[in-house]
């Protein structure tokens, strides 16, 4: 699995190419018992946001977005009972208008996977 700048040169090396094929490219991949392939999205991802400068083993509220503001890794349910992620992860992550995911209930809580050949 690459990490840290490496990782970013190679995505800046492979261009436009599928979400699957850069979790592929860049090694997060494992073999089930079955012999099947199982793309590490989540570590992928943690990966990416750990090579722009995001830990997560440091205190939530580091300072990283423009003018000031901070992430703070919290957000609310509005009132439509929507919860809303905010433009600065979207940024971090290079989610793009149409990327598609599904969402994994936990025992903890949930996430967000990206939806395999998603362009």
């Amino acid at each position: 699995m690459i990490r840290g700048t490496a990782l970013l040169a190679k995505l800046k090396e492979l261009g436009p190419v599928s979400k699957s094929e850069l979790v592929r490219q860049c090694g997060f991949v494992s073999t089930n018992k079955d012999g099947s392939e199982r793309l590490r999205f989540s570590d992928f991802y943690e990966a990416l946001l750990e090579a722009k400068g995001v830990s997560f083993q440091e205190q939530a509220g580091r300072e990283l977005g423009k003018e000031g503001r901070q992430l703070s890794f919290c957000t609310h349910v509005h009132f439509n009972g929507n919860l809303m992620v905010g433009k600065a992860y979207t940024e971090l992550l290079d989610l793009q208008p149409g990327d598609r995911f599904e969402i994994k209930v936990e025992r903890d809580g949930f996430r967000l996977v990206p939806t395999p050949g998603t362009p």
